[in-house]
């Protein structure tokens, strides 16, 4: 039975696929682009996730519990003795964990003592045996092998230096925030980074049999809301929540190529039962049956879709290194650890499945247009039998289908579902994949009637694509989904984007923003030195500094961004809060929240937010829900004065300076970068917001990239289609050379096939498109947080010439072909 099967694949499928390479390599590569697009953005993802897991498995060790700091103030060492001594708790081993520098050069700062040890984690074994260096050498530190020190040499730590003890060996450090790590004694980090009696994390070591849902319900009232108390794992799912939205985008785009790929693989079977209709035909007739055909074609499909997949996996991982390198500086500072580029272990075996899917089901399709049809009848052309028309139940059902795909997709777009509402995007086009079916013969009529304008070559080409419905239909989808695609997504990325900057183009009313931080990331720390205020306000020429101070902090199993202001009314950074709520927070009677926010936490105008805090839980009254971009998380304004009292966090993390009246920028510019350190970064508000911008920009543009290979994919698939139509019509050709016809003749019956497809898909296209832009930036609009503006922009249509024009790019090489048939080989077929 098995060997049977396999000479039938050996002489009838896989035989073929060898005799056929161009189409094999065709079908293969689009397949192969799919797998790839899936694969990256999966491991863009799973980078991120997985780095923050390695590097937080790698310190806790065999610790069950971790109690961490709300925000990177930490949390007072005094509360260390309390959950020691908490019934249940083997070991409470403390430590400090900061982020030295920013981009390339940066790493983290883990301080521990001696209890660390009892962990058994990657990092307890090399301190232990380093421990006679740090007690030796003044101010000494361990240091990773990827930070390219040495034994001896100065490393700057906050606002101080320390000196290298030793080197961490690669073997130990690569697990650990890819080697890029500084690891001291505790007292010495928090005496290096201004901390002192500060804790960042305390891992938890359960006695032998203690319940672990007890304790943590005991340690939790120990640390009565001034602290964090979860499993380890709490800081890899926020991690993930700080890239859902790149996520989501670069998932819906890949879906849409690999949606495209599999209307390709369609063509390429039909093109495959075309070209052996006369060898099944004769199987039919001499009792062949209908199942192990089938089976046959779909595993031949199948094995398309494997090596595809396996191929563009592997080219995937490299555009996913690629692109790791390339993720907005924002999102790269939200996650504690330094990504690090990984293939997560589920990537590769869902990209391949999906390829073999879908090519499953498109072969599934094709099969069907011969295989139910009498042995005399499989000897007709494929779309001439009565197996060709379409049900008029399947029409209807596709119709009601659609319809109600429109519902949903209306429904999740307007709905505030929050980035599930992304999904009205995928659904749109879903939707009309199924309407345009039910629209097939008005579709093929269409093209036909486009082909018509082209005269006496347009009539013979029109005739052709009348005689290829459901070849025609899937053609006009992958024009239509590619056309569609650019339009609605990158028209929807673009309203984001102009409605993400024109909603922080206040912060250009600033003159200068002076910050430790690059104006590409969050100002969230660390606080500026207490002087540097004071050094700014001398500067002759500058007649206000205001200070403010951001950081990320965890409410509930979230996490948000606390934004800290001196509550005035001409405060350029509050542009979106009412001035009569400026003036209650300037009285400290609550707090601005952003939608998500109030979503996620069931929140309106009036509630009470409950908020842990190094000084204890702390409640405050929503005073306004604003739209705010929030790509990465949440927003919780309040004043500047109650944010440093509640967490314990003196100082500002960044500060607005305005010019005097008539003073000259450049001048007063270059004399506040002189009078602050040089680490501290000083740009302009220009600066800040083409900053904004370009991180936006950057974000939207993966997608976009994504986009234009499918229009690519779908070029190679209107090739497909249209080589299929010429091989088919060989002798039919042949007659009309020998008949007289001239190569040109023929040669433009091509053209207008692909002009009669590809003007029909790319009109389609535009008018879904149109549609799917705008429940996409509604969508987007909730995803965000932010009041997206629909626009449609001039350049739909130039998006739509280009999609068009790379689609009938595929039409050349059919239409040479055609004309330079040979007329005796053309005659000779069959």
């Amino acid at each position: 039975m098995i060997a049977a099967m396999w000479d039938r694949l050996r002489l009838f499928n896989i035989g073929e696929l060898i005799r056929h390479p161009g189409r094999t390599i065709m079908s293969t590569a689009v397949m192969a682009v799919s797998a790839a697009l899936l694969v990256a953005v999966l491991s863009i993802s799973g980078s991120v996730t997985g780095s923050v897991d390695r590097l937080t498995q790698g310190l806790a060790g065999d610790a069950v519990l971790e109690i961490t700091g709300i925000t990177d103030a930490g949390f007072e060492q005094s509360l260390l003795t309390q959950i020691a001594a908490t019934p249940g708790v083997a070991k409470a081993v403390p430590m400090l964990r900061s982020t030295l520098g920013a981009g390339p050069d940066r790493a983290m700062l883990i301080g521990a003592d001696a209890n660390i040890a009892a962990l058994g984690s990657d990092l307890a074994e090399p301190m232990s045996q380093h421990t006679n260096k740090l007690l030796t050498t003044p101010k000494g530190v361990l240091v990773g092998a990827a930070m390219g020190y040495r034994v001896g040499d100065s490393i700057p730590i906050g606002w101080g230096t320390a000196t290298v003890a030793g080197i961490l060996d690669d073997e130990a450090t690569n697990r650990l925030n890819g080697g890029h790590l500084v690891a001291a004694p505790l007292p010495l980090a928090q005496l290096l980074t201004d901390r002192v009696d500060k804790l960042d994390s305390v891992q938890i070591l359960p006695t032998p049999g203690t319940d672990v849902s007890a304790l943590r319900a005991a340690l939790t009232t120990v640390v009565d809301g001034r602290a964090v108390v979860a499993e380890p794992s709490l800081r890899t799912a926020q991690a993930g929540g700080a890239i859902q939205i790149m996520r989501y985008s670069t998932l819906m785009s890949s879906a849409a190529a690999l949606m495209v790929s599999a209307f390709l693989i369609y063509n390429a079977m039909s093109m495959a039962v075309t070209q052996r209709r006369p060898t099944l035909s004769l199987l039919r007739a001499i009792g062949g049956q209908r199942g192990p055909m089938v089976r046959d074609l779909l595993v031949e499909a199948a094995l398309l879709g494997l090596i595809g997949g396996v191929i563009g996996s592997a080219i995937g991982a490299v555009m996913g290194r690629v692109a790791i390198g390339r993720l907005p500086a924002a999102i790269v500072q939200s996650v504690e650890a330094r990504t690090e580029f990984m293939v997560p272990d589920y990537a590769v075996p869902v990209s391949i499945a999906a390829c073999v899917l879908a090519t499953v089901l498109a072969a599934a399709i094709a099969a069907r247009q011969v295989y139910k049809v009498a042995p005399v009848e499989a000897l007709a052309p494929v779309e001439a039998g009565h197996s060709a028309a379409d049900s008029a139940v399947l029409r209807w059902a596709a119709l009601a289908g659609g319809i109600g795909l429109v519902g949903a997709a209306i429904t999740l777009a307007f709905l505030d579902l929050g980035r599930l509402s992304l999904a009205a995007i995928s659904t749109s086009f879903a939707a009309a994949v199924l309407l345009c079916f039910a629209a097939t013969r008005p579709i093929v009529r269409g093209a036909a009637g486009i082909a018509r304008w082209f005269g006496a070559p347009g009539a013979l080409g029109a005739t052709t694509l009348e005689r290829a419905p459901r070849r025609v239909w899937a053609t006009a989808m992958t024009v239509m989904i590619g056309v569609a695609a650019v339009v609605a997504l990158g028209g929807a990325s673009g309203n984001m984007v102009d409605s993400a900057t024109e909603s922080f183009d206040s912060l250009g009313d600033a003159d200068l923003y002076v910050s430790p931080s690059p104006v590409e990331q969050f100002p969230t720390g660390p606080v500026l030195p207490p002087e540097v205020a004071e050094r700014i306000a001398a500067v002759p020429g500058v007649a206000q500094v205001s200070p403010a101070q951001m950081a990320f902090a965890t409410v509930g199993s979230g996490r948000v961004m606390l934004q800290g202001y001196p509550a005035r009314t001409d405060e350029v950074r509050l542009g979106a809060v009412d001035k009569a709520v400026i003036e209650r927070m300037e009285r400290g009677e609550g707090v601005v929240v952003t939608r998500d926010v109030a979503r996620s936490m069931h929140l309106a105008v009036g509630d009470e937010l409950t908020m842990p805090t190094p000084s204890g839980e702390r409640t405050a009254p929503v005073l306004q829900v604003i739209p705010y971009f929030t790509a990465v998380s949440g927003v919780v304004m309040m004043n500047l004065d109650q944010m440093r009292e509640w967490y314990q966090r003196p100082g500002e993390t960044v500060l607005t300076v305005q010019f005097a009246p008539g003073a000259d920028p450049e001048a007063v510019r270059a004399a506040v970068r002189a009078a602050v350190p040089q680490e501290i970064h000083v740009d302009t508000g220009a600066a800040m917001v083409q900053a904004i911008s370009s991180s936006v920009q950057q974000g939207a543009a993966m997608s976009n990239m994504i986009l234009w290979i499918v229009v690519l994919v779908a070029t190679v698939a209107l090739l497909n289609t249209l080589m299929l139509s010429v091989l088919e019509r060989r002798r039919e050709l042949g007659v009309l050379r020998a008949m007289g016809t001239n190569r040109k003749f023929l040669l433009r019956s091509v053209l207008a096939e692909a002009a009669g497809i590809g003007f029909i898909g790319a009109a389609i296209g535009l008018v879904i498109g149109a549609g799917v832009q705008y429940l996409g930036t509604v969508a987007i609009g909730h995803a965000m947080t932010i009041d997206i503006v629909y626009q449609p922009s001039p350049l739909l249509l130039v998006y739509g010439a280009v999609a068009l024009g790379l689609a009938l790019l595929g039409s050349i090489p059919p239409a040479l072909r055609a004309a330079r048939m040979p007329i005796v080989a053309a005659l000779a077929v069959d």
